[in-house]
């Protein structure tokens, strides 16, 4: 027989832990109280010739009492109970020590791969997990009730972020409203912060809000550049007056101040591209930044918005020194790429910019590419209009505004009466399902996979608002640089935040991942087989739309569907399942699950069919959602990447080419570090294995990663297929 631990842990049945305990329990009691040897054997016996497979420890212990109860030994059934509080009390009480000194000590293999961005050896970031450890502990114990905390301890669901829960005001995802802070002032640490009158300052400033807003939520953050557009030309009026001044000719005046311009976007661009990846928030890391690079954003600047993003391109293409001084892949900012009507084709005006942008991927794996042609066909609206912006984060996007009509609830001092509001909204946090458990749990039995996949809907439902719920209570003065001073509203000092949590203003996201596994199992097929796994595949997507639809309208709260990237949870969720049902092939025999809707990494498929088969699944995913292709070195065959950039702006709404650009430090070997059969990196041309000697950059769950991944992550990196390779067909 099996036991299942309290944590989800499978162990085998121990009769001497039984024994042990009612003997404990014995000591404490009278003579004639006690029970003899051959009674505790007795009820052992009983325990065992129930011929179960697999008990929990709650239920084996309920027996024990039952039993002792049944010989009259109502004294000693009570000691027992009181033995087994008593432990209890000392697990979770250990439960926090434990881990802290396993973070200290940089023996927990948890935290030094949780994510892929944070070092946990360093102090700043130690600080953080610290905290993030005993507000852990305080959700586990007094603020989560115990069937989501069983059913997140055993893989059957993941509440994310319970490290940030215990405090009520922390919130995910944020589109900071740089517009707004920046063209009518704010404040920071009660200092206050005006309209600067330079692109440098603007820049500069911007960096600067970035960290403090990123500070304040623990998920990541976008701005656009088109908001920092108008600063460019202010610093060109400048400059023109400074040369007027000088009573040079219009062609000198012309000359020097295009001169003076040029050298000052490379310099702010530079300055903020330095300050993000130096800058360290109070999540012990650089923020977790995107920057929207949208020509359709702006008509009045949009010649300033051009040249940014040059700037920006061609700083990325460099890329950043590592400590050898070499030139390597930076993980932030991420760069988001709007394809429009004026940079797709090759004799629009822009195009110039994309054929840069084709460049920058191909070396260093970012842009990513957002479809305003398909957006506008997806994201309609309240006045059936479709609307094209960036995700809040790596992949998290809101639902289309329908606070349209509720006028300027966040009391933002740029908003625009009748028109879509994106900048400026946020998520409240994100619980994931695990959908091949729900399938295992089946048995494939389909009436059996719908019952078992409402219980575990109204699970996800119930962890859902009680993020919701503790973050009603929170006021603006927990964070005034979000609630009070521009990046998220402009509320009164002590106003609550509970309206910008309804009416479409903010979304809370039911997340979900496996559904390749959840696929196979159920029909010997994988959704990707334009058959009986794809017409399940769908449907199961559209069962969780529909949910979210139903909470939606009951609640007034804006529930979407989000494709959770799972970093660390993929390896936690294949063990649990394999703990749970043991291994099966080709579902459980790998230590990862496939992310959210994607084609499995293993599965050998082309990019263009790829991406047109998972642009079916990304519209059912609407709170959150990315798709990548796996290329070869594409440095030399810019023309591959142009066509599938192309074919992305007709087909999927938002995508991204994965390329590999890594150095080793000892030999200075520039390509792809490989990974050996044991999962193990290593320089394919000296051999180095020393992590700290290897800079390694990976997409793993939409930002790049820098700082390796656990032994699921890597094992997922490793089986990625190929799907665009520099070949002749």
């Amino acid at each position: 027989m099996k036991v299942v631990k309290r944590d989800g842990t499978i162990i085998d049945y121990c009769l001497d832990k039984i024994e042990m305990a009612i003997k404990r329990a014995n000591n404490d009691v009278n003579d004639e109280d006690k029970v003899s040897d051959i009674q505790i054997k007795n009820i052992i016996k009983y325990i065992e010739n129930l011929h179960k497979r697999r008990m929990l420890v709650e239920d084996i212990q309920d027996v024990i009492e039952m039993r002792l109860m049944a010989l009259g030994k109502y004294q000693l059934a009570k000691a027992y109970i009181t033995y087994r509080y008593t432990r209890e009390l000392i697990r979770k009480s250990n439960t926090t020590d434990k881990s802290i000194k396993e973070l200290i000590d940089g023996e927990n293999e948890y935290w030094n791969t949780e994510n892929s961005n944070k070092n946990a050896r360093v102090v700043t970031t130690q600080r953080d997990y610290l905290a993030g450890i005993t507000s852990t502990d305080i959700t586990r114990r007094f603020l989560l009730p115990e069937d989501i905390v069983s059913a997140h301890d055993a893989g059957i669901i993941h509440f994310h972020d319970a490290d940030y829960f215990a405090q009520n005001a922390l919130h995910n995802c944020d589109l900071i409203n740089l517009d707004d802070m920046l063209q009518n002032g704010t404040n920071m640490n009660g200092i206050m912060i005006e309209k600067p009158h330079r692109f440098l300052t603007a820049m500069t400033i911007a960096t600067q809000l970035i960290t403090a807003v990123t500070s304040s939520q623990y998920g990541g953050a976008t701005i656009t550049l088109t908001h920092l557009a108008p600063f460019v030309r202010l610093s060109r009026e400048f400059y023109q007056k400074k040369y007027e001044k000088r009573n040079l000719t219009k062609e000198q005046v012309k000359k020097f101040v295009e001169e003076d311009l040029r050298k000052e976007v490379i310099d702010g661009v530079q300055t903020f591209q330095y300050q993000i990846n130096s800058m360290s928030n109070t999540n012990g890391q650089a923020p977790f930044l995107s920057v929207c690079m949208y020509l359709g954003e702006t008509e009045e600047y949009k010649e300033e918005l051009a040249m940014i993003i040059e700037e920006v391109l061609n700083q990325r293409i460099l890329g950043m020194k590592n400590e050898s001084g070499v030139y390597i892949t930076p993980a932030f900012p991420k760069l988001l790429y709007v394809l429009e009507e004026d940079n797709i084709k090759p004799k629009s005006k822009y195009y110039y910019l994309t054929k840069l942008a084709a460049r920058c991927t191909a070396k260093r794996m970012v842009p990513d590419y957002i479809s305003e042609k398909v957006m506008l066909e997806l994201k309609i609206n309240e006045n059936g209009e479709g609307d094209c912006y960036p995700c809040m984060g790596c992949r998290s996007f809101l639902t289309p505004d329908r606070s349209i009509s509720l006028g300027n609830i966040a009391k933002a001092k740029n908003y625009v009466p009748g028109k879509g509001k994106y900048y400026g909204r946020f998520n409240q946090g994100v619980v994931t399902l695990n959908l091949p458990d729900i399938a295992l749990s089946s048995g494939k039995d389909m009436d059996l996979f719908w019952k078992i996949f409402d219980e575990r809907l109204d699970l996800c439902h119930r962890a859902l608002k009680l993020r919701h719920e503790r973050l009603s209570h929170a006021t603006s003065d927990v964070a005034p640089i979000l609630w009070q001073h521009g990046a998220l509203a402009r509320l009164e000092k002590g106003e609550s935040i509970h309206e910008l949590l309804h009416h479409g203003y903010s979304t809370i996201s039911l997340g979900y991942a496996g559904l390749y596994e959840c696929v196979k199992y159920m029909t010997g097929h994988s959704h990707t087989d334009n058959g009986k796994g794809k017409e399940f595949g769908l449907k199961v997507m559209q069962y969780m739309n529909d949910a979210c639809k139903r909470w939606k309208c009951e609640e007034d709260l804006d529930y979407s569907v989000y494709g959770t990237p799972i970093e660390s949870t993929t390896y936690k969720f294949a063990k649990g399942l394999r703990e749970r049902f043991g291994v099966i092939k080709g579902i459980t025999d790998r230590d990862y699950i496939t992310n959210s809707y994607h084609v499995p990494v293993f599965e050998e498929i082309d990019a263009f069919t790829k991406l047109a088969l998972e642009s079916e699944f990304q519209k059912l995913s609407p709170g959150g959602a990315i798709s990548y292709i796996e290329t070869a070195h594409l440095e030399n065959n810019l023309e591959s990447v142009m066509e599938v950039i192309k074919f992305i702006y007709d087909n999927i709404m938002y995508a991204e080419l994965n390329t590999k650009s890594d150095y080793c430090q000892k030999c200075g070997y520039t390509g792809e570090i490989l990974i050996d059969d044991d999962l193990e990196w290593y320089c394919p041309n000296c051999g180095n294995r020393d992590h700290a000697l290897l800079n390694v950059a990976r997409r793993t769950c939409g930002y790049i990663g820098a700082n390796f991944w656990n032994r699921g992550r890597t094992q997922e990196i490793k089986e990625r297929v190929i799907h665009l390779d520099n070949k002749e067909d």
